[in-house]
């Protein structure tokens, strides 16, 4: 448990002091190519063209990385399986980090390059929304995707996890940024598949980190929104997580204004927040950082008590 928690707060630190390095790395070319060469291989009978066909393009790779968790958690105290650790979480993390594309939208200079920013954090097929309940949205499913789901998977199964959960990701996604998607449009039943794969690994992640929101944020608003979203039925979907964003971006707006509305100046309170630059971008951000930081506190505990027995 704490080589995890020392893998997570490295690469984390290494994201933002190295993010060229970053753009280097995580790259997923050598995916593209063989998820092609499948394609081009397995006829329309075959077992690829299945519902359990993404087994066949995940199972290498997962196999080799496996392999190597495996042989490289004894030699030099850890030291070394912790170094391997390292590199697998750092080259899954992202592939973009959130933050920066956050701040790209906000620090954009007019409407088109603005929409163009936030572009970034949609699917490649989706369409970007300046509205301020979109963006939070925006946020929330881009930090699962690209933070919480590797970290969760990380946390259960080391960097087999991780890599699982990248590779399943991509496979129905393709990647987000500027970098040319590294999945071609997969087999219909393939594909199905591989969303359902993807639904198994994204939904306890969601519902984790709807209870860190509601750690972080007003505990009623979560709660109400995740209830109202379905998020307390066992249906395999995360749409529930939209819900509980919007509701902690409102909650947290309202608290600013209520701090802000002294002595009833309710009308002054209005006008600070209207002026603000997408105010509920800003908070949906804060409170991702919020609800990570409250994952890695739940690690470090589990950590002090392992030390402590």
């Amino acid at each position: 448990m704490s080589v995890t928690l020392i893998a997570t707060v490295t690469a984390l630190v290494l994201g933002h002091l190295a993010p060229s390095l970053a753009a280097s790395l995580r790259q997923y070319g050598w995916y593209r190519d063989w998820l092609s060469w499948l394609d081009t291989r397995f006829g329309e009978a075959s077992f690829w063209r299945s519902r359990w066909g993404i087994v066949i393009a995940l199972l290498p790779p997962l196999l080799v990385v496996g392999l190597f968790q495996s042989a490289l958690d004894r030699p030099l105290l850890g030291l070394a399986g912790l170094l391997f650790a390292i590199a697998v979480l750092f080259y899954t993390w992202g592939p973009r980090d959130l933050d920066v594309d956050v701040e790209a939208i906000l620090d954009a200079r007019d409407p088109l390059a603005r929409r163009a920013a936030a572009a970034r954090l949609w699917p490649r097929t989706g369409t970007a929304s300046l509205e301020g309940g979109a963006l939070a949205e925006a946020v929330f499913r881009s930090a699962l995707q690209r933070w919480f789901g590797v970290l969760f998977w990380f946390l259960l199964l080391g960097p087999v996890g991780a890599l699982l959960y990248r590779l399943t990701q991509l496979a129905t996604d393709g990647i987000d940024g500027d970098q040319a998607a590294p999945a071609p449009a997969l087999p219909l039943e393939t594909l199905r598949g591989a969303r359902t794969l993807r639904a198994i690994l994204e939904w306890p992640v969601a519902q984790l980190m709807t209870l860190a929101l509601a750690l972080v944020g007003n505990f009623d608003s979560v709660l109400g929104a995740w209830r109202g979203a379905g998020g307390a039925s066992l249906r395999l979907e995360t749409g529930f997580l939209g819900a509980v964003a919007r509701a902690s971006v409102n909650s947290e707006l309202a608290q600013e204004a209520a701090d802000y509305a002294h002595d009833g100046q309710e009308a002054t309170a209005a006008a600070v927040l209207t002026a603000a630059d997408l105010p509920e971008l800003r908070d949906a951000m804060s409170l991702v950082w919020r609800s990570l930081l409250v994952w890695l506190a739940a690690l470090a505990l589990f950590v002090i008590a392992g030390f402590v027995n």
